[in-house]
């Protein structure tokens, strides 16, 4: 009976990590594609833009596999409290980069048309900068994850104030390129749109970050705890009907 219940364990054991290696793939390509999806409109480079709407498609697969293998476990392995709060966060974490991805998509999907337009100040540059700190963000979650480090986790979710703040001020520009020119318009939606994708995507990786803290500690932080620095939805003068998340 006890060699029976070490071999439970032990598949059980490989089951998870099987799991969680998913997890670190899907979010590579996440990484990944946060980063290509601003590098493709800072360089205007449709190549690489292509190269991130297709790899969408692998970041779904992985979703895919991992919710059947999430399930699986369930029901095969019949796991104790704490190994469930683990395999429903990973549940939780897949979705959030499923998201991270279909946002990135959406970003790339924009060079295309903003290559057949003029630059807009250095709009692009701060696009990047506000990309890679998403991008860093998401590398700490995840890091956090693997680690079970819950300080670093509330980290993350205190950055996202960094990424709402530098949405704001692209929005300021935005508005100002507009007023000095009509014929910004179009562009400065089309970069507007990039921005709140990437704001967007922020708020997944700070989800992504919560289910940290859920599993470290039992305890998933509220999001009446979390202060959101985007103005952008709340101040009329500030409001845009620009989608965030609907062309995916």
């Amino acid at each position: 009976m006890k060699e029976l219940n070490q071999h439970i364990h032990s598949a059980f054991d490989k089951d998870l990590e099987g799991i969680q290696a998913l997890i670190m793939k899907m979010g590579g390509l996440a990484e990944s594609a946060i980063s290509n999806s601003a590098k493709s409109l800072e360089s205007r480079d449709e190549e690489l833009a292509e190269k991130v709407r297709k790899g969408d498609v692998a970041i779904d697969a992985l979703e895919d596999q991992l919710n059947e293998d999430a399930a699986r476990v369930i029901a095969l392995r019949s796991p104790t409290a704490s190994d469930l709060r683990l395999v429903l966060s990973v549940i939780r974490i897949s979705s959030n980069l499923e998201r991270i991805g279909d946002l990135s998509k959406n970003v790339a999907k924009r060079t295309g048309v903003l290559t057949q337009m003029q630059p807009i100040g250095g709009t692009a540059t701060s696009l990047r900068r506000m990309a890679r700190e998403v991008e860093l963000m998401l590398k700490d979650a995840l890091d956090a994850y693997i680690q079970r480090d819950e300080a670093l986790a509330l980290d993350v979710i205190d950055r996202d104030r960094d990424v709402d703040q530098m949405h704001n001020t692209l929005f300021r520009e935005f508005l100002t390129f507009m007023m000095e020119d009509p014929r910004n318009i179009t562009a400065c939606m089309h970069l507007h749109f990039i921005a709140k994708n990437l704001e967007r995507a922020g708020d997944h990786v700070t989800s992504i970050a919560e289910q940290v803290v859920f599993l470290t500690s039992g305890v998933k932080p509220g999001s009446e705890d979390r202060i959101k620095e985007d103005v952008t939805s709340s101040d009329p003068k500030l409001s845009m009907d620009v989608g965030s998340e609907g062309d995916a």
